[in-house]
Formats: C-alpha cells, sequence, structure tokens
C-alpha cells in the first residue's frame, strides 16, 4: 500500500490569477497529462493509490488541493471565497494554464467531479478525456429548489443544515464531528473509512474551509450571489451543457448518499461513453476502489495527443 509519503514527499505549489496551489504530482513530466481531483470534505490522499498506479502507465498525474483545503491558498484577501461550480472549475482551467498543460485526463467525485464536469463542458478543448462519478455533476441552480424524494433531501441534511446561521456555526465549531459524520454515512460499506478519514482530516483545519463550503452550499440553492469573476461561466452552466468528449462514469452502488445506475444522465454526453457500475463501494471510489479508479482514468489516456 502506499504511504502518506506520497503526499509528504512529492507535494509542490503554483501560482494561478487566483490561488496558489497546492498539488501532489507523480510520473514522467513528458507523460499524457492527468489531473485527479477530490471532492467535500476529503483531500489529495483520495488518490494516494491510484495516482501511483496511473503514472505506471506512462502518465504525468497531478492531484491538486481544492481551494479551501490542504496547502492550497487564496492569494488575496480581497478575493471572496466561493465554492460555486464555476469557480472550481476555471481553478482547474488555472492550474493547466500554470503547469503548461494543453490537454489532459481529468477525474473526480463530489466536488472534484463537478470540477472535471464543467471543464469538459465549457472547455473540451483542454480535456482529453473525463472521468466523472455519478454522471453529470453540474448543478442546475435554477431547478435547485424542487424538492426531492423524501429519501434524498434526508441524506441532504448536511446541505440545508449550511443554509443557517447555526449550520454555519455549526461548521466552524464541530468540523471534525461534521465531516466524520459524512464519511461514515457515504461509505457504509469501507472498512478502513475511520484510518483515511484521520489522515486526510488535517486538510479541512483551513483557514477558509467554513467560508468556501458555506458558500458553495448556499451558492447552489441560490441563496447569495456568486463571485461576478465567474458569472459568464455560470450563465453558461445554467444552459446545462452537453459533455462531448470521452467519458467513463462510476456508479458507486454502496454510497450512503443514493446509488445511481451507471447510465445515469447518459442524455448529457454526445461523445464516447461508458457506465460502470461499481458493486460494494460507495461515495469515495479512488479510495474505496483504486484499481478500479485507475483502470478507468488509463482507458482515456490514448486520447491525450
Amino acid at each position: 500500500m502506499v504511504t502518506v509519503g506520497f503526499v509528504r514527499n512529492d507535494e509542490r505549489t503554483v501560482s494561478t490569477d487566483v490561488l496558489d496551489v497546492g498539488y501532489v504530482e507523480t510520473g514522467p513530466a513528458d507523460g499524457p497529462a492527468v489531473v485527479l481531483l477530490h471532492g467535500f470534505p476529503y483531500d489529495v490522499r483520495s488518490y494516494l493509490e491510484v495516482a501511483p498506479m496511473v503514472a505506471a502507465a506512462g502518465a504525468r498525474v497531478i492531484v491538486p488541493f481544492l481551494r479551501g483545503y490542504g496547502r492550497t491558498r487564496f492569494r488575496s484577501a480581497e478575493t471572496l471565497r466561493s465554492g460555486q461550480q464555476a469557480a472550481l472549475g476555471h481553478d482547474l482551467l488555472e492550474l493547466l494554464d500554470a503547469l503548461g498543460i494543453a490537454r489532459a485526463v481529468v477525474g473526480g467525485y463530489d466536488w472534484g467531479g463537478r470540477a472535471a464536469c464543467v471543464l469538459a463542458a465549457l472547455r473540451p478543448d483542454r480535456v482529453a478525456g473525463l472521468v466523472t462519478v455519478d454522471g453529470y455533476n453540474v448543478q442546475d441552480i435554477a431547478r435547485s429548489g424542487e424538492p426531492a424524494t423524501a429519501v434524498v433531501e434526508k441524506a441532504k441534511w448536511y446541505q440545508h443544515y449550511f443554509q443557517t446561521a447555526v449550520g454555519r456555526r455549526g461548521l466552524e465549531q464541530h468540523r471534525d464531528d461534521i465531516c466524520r459524520l459524512l464519511w461514515r454515512d457515504w461509505s457504509p460499506t469501507w472498512e478502513r473509512a475511520e484510518q483515511a478519514y484521520a489522515l486526510s482530516a488535517p486538510s479541512l483545519d483551513h483557514p477558509d474551509f467554513v467560508d468556501v463550503v458555506i458558500h458553495s452550499y448556499r451558492h447552489r440553492f441560490g441563496n447569495v450571489a456568486g463571485d461576478p469573476a465567474y458569472q459568464p461561466w455560470e450563465d453558461l452552466l445554467a444552459r446545462q451543457p452537453a459533455i462531448s468528449v470521452p467519458t467513463v462514469s462510476l456508479a458507486p452502488q454502496d454510497d450512503g448518499f443514493g446509488a445511481l445506475a451507471a447510465d445515469a444522465d447518459r442524455d448529457h454526453f454526445t461523445g464516447p461513453f461508458t457506465g460502470l457500475a461499481l458493486p460494494g463501494i460507495g461515495h469515495n471510489p479512488p479510495q474505496e476502489d483504486p484499481a478500479g479508479f485507475a483502470r478507468a482514468v488509463v482507458s482515456l489516456l490514448p486520447q491525450v495527443d
């Protein structure tokens, strides 16, 4: 098993217009580029085992901390600590620019899957292939006020909690309890969840974590304004643009947040599409099924110029 040294020894930083991005890199510098993105409330350790597997196939693998996590920092105190989907996608574009990467295979789950889907939808010229968990992760904010089933709304308790003042204070004061609970609930059959959470928890102890998280969950319900810098992208995303790049969509079947079919959201994908169900896997597929996630990424490497 790959150790935490993967993060400690190989972490780097690159500056974009908005962020100093902490990231981990492994694999040959001249290999086809792959960028893998973690979700909320996780960190780069989701790819501790995936990254070396993909690198062994000859790829240059980059795993960044998202804004509000780990060593990634905002460069200006004046920048809105936004967690909106357009900001996450634009961060990925700026990371590619800063690293001089023309095209990459991008992949992720949860927030990271959303960032990857946003870039694939709006800048397909920069995305050679996409690995997404649970299909099309672009938020339809205009319809966010429509109620879901009782089971889904129950799973979204934390999203509703974060709309309130007490929810914000709760995240400030009980960050570890809330995040640990979400890990456990979302990956109920993953025996190593508690051990893995302990390694990732320090990345959540970030000065902007609460601000970014609260903004993310309030913005997706239309309860706060976004950063004006990203409004052009938000306007495009409101049209629910199709994704045309070659895509592998992974559907974890033991996700405590709810399991989707392997071909969920198929109509949103107009290019080559493969849907794969992951029995026995919860919300964090790269860490729960690293070999399966790595295979999905490697299958797209021939798409990189």
